[in-house]
């Protein structure tokens, strides 16, 4: 059974509660429960994420995003109802309940089901040159510069092995021999990897058309030269959540104005905000990509993964955005990586 205490926030918690006990279960969701165990509402990680790019602050409460009307199973019906509950609304979770509506357990796809998600093949882009990292780029490509003694680019995959996702493919392209000689068929990681080589610069989704098949679920795409700490099963289901043909991750990047800016009504001044703060989404160079999405590529021609997902919004298709509230840091400067480098060393 599941430790529901983990679970569990009043509702009366913030965002910010919600976050630590979808953590904490690692289950995707919290429960919202009364002082008498009786099930208000629940609250999943994708709920809360469309609530930050609402704008919503982690300190609302969740009651701006909760739903109060959960699909749940009685105790009485048992699991194989929950089991066929599941695969016929397509549900990753199920609270139990009892005739009084208190919950009993949360019914996870995973623990009753050898759902094998874990299939979804993940493309690495590691052909980069890396010029503002030279001179380290000049012998070595960039997702090969280590941190803590190894490649960022094993990272990457050791972390993505460890949620379960063993199938891999590598983009390369600049000193790409490296890279291959370094993980050959991926065994030695547990996992199987194959290479896309590009002859020539492909731009940043070019190179999904020399797969030699296109896949049949959903593919994660990511650049091979960044590290975050996101549940990737957790991308996924916001991608299947949302209907998506495609996901792109976004994180926040904030830009100060270094000076007063000045609000005026012509001549008139009305006010002026000293040093304001914006802030945007930015890409974080993370992506979803159904199979319908390749149907788009023209083989062996140059394409960016901007054109590429301005093509699937001008066809009417969705294309969701993820909010990354997790650990995030491209490695694009020499500082990027001085960076890395002190954080491994904090969390060792």
């Amino acid at each position: 059974m599941t430790n529901l205490q983990n679970l569990i926030i009043s509702p009366q918690a913030d965002l910010r509660a919600a976050i630590a006990a979808i953590d904490r279960g690692a289950r995707q969701v919290a429960l919202v429960v009364d002082e008498a165990d009786r099930l208000v509402a629940v609250i999943t990680d994708g709920n809360i994420r469309r609530g930050l790019l609402r704008g919503l602050s982690l300190d609302a409460p969740v009651s701006e995003v909760m739903n109060r009307t959960p699909t749940t199973v009685r105790i009485e019906d048992g699991v194989e109802a929950a089991r066929r509950l599941m695969r016929e609304r397509q549900l990753h979770h199920v609270p139990l309940i009892d005739a009084e509506s208190r919950i009993v357990d949360l019914l996870w796809i995973d623990d009753i089901t050898r759902a094998a998600r874990r299939t979804t093949p993940v493309l690495l882009m590691a052909g980069g040159l890396g010029m503002r990292l030279r001179p380290l780029t000049e012998s070595i490509p960039k997702p090969m510069l280590q941190i803590g003694g190894r490649p960022i680019l094993e990272q990457i995959i050791e972390n993505l092995a460890d949620q379960g996702f063993t199938r891999f493919v590598l983009s390369i392209n600049y000193l790409g021999d490296i890279i291959r000689d370094h993980f050959r068929d991926g065994s030695r990681f547990g996992v199987q990897i194959d290479y896309v080589e590009e002859n020539e610069r492909m731009g940043t989704a070019g190179s999904l058309s020399l797969l030699p098949q296109y896949p049949k679920e959903p593919m994660i795409v990511m650049n091979g030269d960044l590290l975050t700490s996101v549940r990737f099963d957790a991308l996924l289901l916001f991608h299947h959540e949302t209907d998506a043909v495609a996901t792109l991750c976004a994180r926040h990047y904030d830009m100060q104005v270094p000076y007063g800016v000045i609000d005026s009504d012509g001549t008139r001044l009305l006010g002026i905000v000293e040093k304001p703060v914006h802030r945007h989404f930015v890409n974080a160079g993370v992506y979803v990509l159904s199979p319908e999405v390749f149907d788009e590529l023209e083989p062996g021609m140059p394409l960016d993964m901007p054109d590429l997902l301005a093509r699937l919004t001008d066809r009417g298709d969705t294309v969701s955005v993820f909010p990354l509230r997790e650990y995030w840091l491209d490695i694009g400067r020499i500082e990027d990586l001085e960076r890395a480098r002190q954080d491994y060393h904090r969390e060792s």
